[in-house]
């Protein structure tokens, strides 16, 4: 397993600078806003539509 349990299709600068954030795993997205990752460079509506796609199965989801 890589070092990231972020979605390979989010494409690899979001998934660099997510890291870069420290979030790396699903779990870390909890109390997180789309706003506030829209704000971190490479993170765009496309990263944020496949991490939620992504965060529905396990009952978790982006802040309001």
């Amino acid at each position: 397993m890589s070092e990231s349990e972020l979605p390979a299709s989010m494409g690899n600068v979001a998934r660099r600078e997510l890291a870069r954030h420290g979030l790396t795993r699903l779990d870390q997205f909890d109390g997180v806003s789309a706003k506030e990752l829209l704000a971190i460079h490479g993170v765009g509506p496309k990263a944020i539509r496949i991490l939620s796609a992504h965060l529905e199965p396990e009952g978790r989801r982006l802040a309001p």
